[in-house]
């Protein structure tokens, strides 16, 4: 089952980083960055933290509770929900 993203594009269940895309911590740039063919994708911290839980194994509910319990925060949902929505919009999780 996957969340409604809209006409063509869901959220997966258990979303997983696309095989094309490698999560990466750069030393240099004190951050990770998602390596692709073409280049490269410098994240923040908050992108960083929900891609580093997309290994096909979470769910996103799962995803929303590990974050929530890791900074101490409540209703991260939306923002959880929003990264994923630009994370399959943008093809990097399947």
């Amino acid at each position: 089952m996957s969340l409604e993203m809209s006409d063509t594009l869901k959220i997966p269940e258990q979303p997983r980083l696309n095989r094309l895309f490698r999560l990466q911590y750069e030393e240099a740039q004190k951050t990770h960055v998602l390596l692709y063919p073409e280049g490269m994708v410098k994240l923040n911290q908050s992108a960083s933290e929900i891609l580093l839980l997309c290994d096909g194994r979470h769910t996103v509910q799962q995803i929303v509770e590990t974050l929530e319990s890791k900074f101490g925060a409540s209703n991260l949902t939306a923002d959880v929900q929003a990264m994923l929505e630009e994370s399959v919009r943008r093809n990097w999780l399947e």
